[in-house]
């Protein structure tokens, strides 16, 4: 048996650093020493405060996720490590696996994602994320020359304007009540607004991503979108019930929005993108020392269970990062 210690959701805004055992490790498995993690603040959020509707429970379980909704449950997806037992051509890999933050853990061999050498394993937990900004780029449907507006500067939204910013052409805004924000916009090549300074500019966006999770952000979306435009909804908003701008130019301009969810690649790349490529494929985009600016802070793993409430609640959070060892 093996030792391991895993973070666990209590109780409502509860966490707990839990130590388990590891059984044997079953044929087809590998097992793996975590170095790196990633906080998904949005979505542990919700998870954290309870906020998932029952409706939604079994489609919002994360891969290898363990407890049930709404508590006790192991929840989190982005760990990077190091492959301790299993095939030896396996040994010593350096994997990407969706699991739980723990600092030992057991999963199919098929989870356990090569790392490529270009991207350091401190970065390679950005993988997750990065593989729902492509999703989202593609429900878009970005075409070169596109004027293309992003709401919502957290992590998600800024790696869909780091994506949409490499199409030939395009013209990519980020909107963000965070001025600070300017600052990463430049560094990927996109400009800044504000969301007065954009609706002051309103309409003419052939396609606006909204990842603020908020009424008024999708308001924005909405005032920012050219006829028959397009705006891919990327916010989860739990058990909460926003309000959507439906009388005004939303249906003069004859607006579509369109729910943007990485639990299934889009119907027009299903037959030939099965989900193992798609994790590779956004890997591979994590070459790019750029993205270490996406790296807001970083916790020890044995310090996370007394951190992790302020992670969540601190709003500049993009990527906090954990350290295990």
């Amino acid at each position: 048996m093996t030792g391991t210690r895993a973070l666990w959701l209590t109780d409502k805004e509860q966490a707990e650093l839990r130590g388990e055992n590891l059984p044997p490790l079953c044929e087809g498995h590998v097992r793996i020493e975590s170095l790196f993690g990633a906080i998904s603040r949005g979505t542990e959020a919700l998870v954290f405060r309870g906020a998932v509707p029952p409706s939604e429970y079994e489609t919002m379980q994360a891969p290898l996720q363990q407890g049930q909704f709404p508590f006790p449950v192991k929840y989190g997806y982005a760990v990077v490590g190091r492959i301790i037992a299993g095939p030896n051509e396996r040994l010593g890999q350096t994997v990407f696996c969706l699991h739980p933050h723990q600092n030992v853990f057991d999963a199919p061999m098929g989870m356990a994602v090569p790392v490529p050498a270009a991207v350091p394993p401190s970065r390679a937990v950005l993988a997750a994320n990065m593989e729902t900004a492509l999703n989202a780029v593609w429900d878009g449907g970005i075409l070169p020359g596109d004027k293309v507006a992003i709401v919502g500067g957290g992590l998600v939204g800024l790696l869909v304007a780091y994506l949409a910013a490499k199409i030939p052409g395009t013209d990519v805004t980020i909107i963000d009540v965070n001025e600070s924000r300017n600052v990463l916009s430049g560094a990927f090549g996109c400009g800044f607004a504000t969301p007065s300074e954009a609706e002051a500019k309103a309409g003419g966006c052939d396609i606006v991503f909204h990842t603020s999770a908020s009424a008024a952000g999708l308001a924005t979306a909405i005032a920012l979108a050219g006829f028959e435009a397009r705006i891919i909804e990327m916010s989860w908003y739990g058990d909460r019930m926003p309000g959507v701008p439906l009388g005004g130019r939303f249906h003069s301009q004859r607006l579509s929005i369109i729910g943007s969810q990485v639990g299934h690649v889009p119907p027009s790349r299903r037959a030939r993108w099965p989900l193992g490529r798609r994790m590779t494929k956004a890997l591979d985009l994590l070459a790019d020392d750029r993205l270490d600016a996406l790296m807001s802070g970083e916790t020890a793993f044995a310090d996370l269970d007394r951190n992790y409430a302020s992670i969540l609640a601190n709003p500049g959070t993009l990527c906090h990062r954990i350290r295990y060892r």
